[in-house]
């Protein structure tokens, strides 16, 4: 059984007779009733989405998954196309299936991704927990600004927007979390 906290992206589970698949986090919020944790979810047979809240506490059937090793070959407009590590052969994933993962994710990066299937079907990806990323846009840093503390928003190479410190600059590199898209640190390399 799956509790409510142990809910990331790309996560599977059983919610009222239908398989669904966590692509993104909307947040939490407490109230006189408990915490409720809300989530945009996916049904995996028929690709419709929808926005979820969840009760902490409440107890959800995982969904069984394979998973396969793929690496990004291209991108053809919505469409993603993996190659297969094993078999070589090509799987297509459209944009709306990888929700937020679409943004981690390059052609030219040189890690492998997770494929996962339901029923023999592709239905998502799952990422390494970090990903490194250049940043293409973003207003300049502040000199002597290093507390970390304040944010602005930073524009990502693969067109992802992310929030980062004062101190991040257009062209750094930098490490991303991609379980909520926070900023980690600036890349060692």
């Amino acid at each position: 059984m799956l509790m409510t906290n142990e809910i990331r992206v790309g996560t599977a589970f059983m919610y009222e007779g239908q398989p669904l698949m966590v692509q993104k986090m909307l947040g939490q919020k407490s109230g006189r009733q408990g915490m409720v944790t809300k989530l945009r979810v996916a049904n995996i047979v028929t690709g419709s989405t929808q926005d979820l809240g969840l009760d902490a506490g409440e107890k959800f059937e995982e969904v069984d998954l394979v998973e396969k090793n793929v690496k990004l070959s291209y991108i053809d407009g919505n469409d993603f196309h993996f190659m297969d590590q094993e078999t070589y052969d090509d799987i297509t994933l459209e944009k709306d299936y990888l929700g937020d993962n679409a943004g981690y994710i390059s052609p030219d990066d040189d890690y492998e991704v997770k494929v996962t299937y339901y029923n023999d079907k592709p239905v998502g990806v799952r990422l390494p927990i970090q990903v490194t990323r250049t940043i293409t846009y973003c207003e300049p840093g502040v000199k002597g600004d290093t507390s970390g503390k304040s944010t602005k928003p930073a524009t990502l190479d693969t067109g992802m927007e992310v929030k980062v410190p004062l101190f991040c600059n257009t062209d750094d590199r930098i490490v991303i979390d991609t379980r909520d898209g926070s900023f980690v640190e600036r890349a060692k390399n």
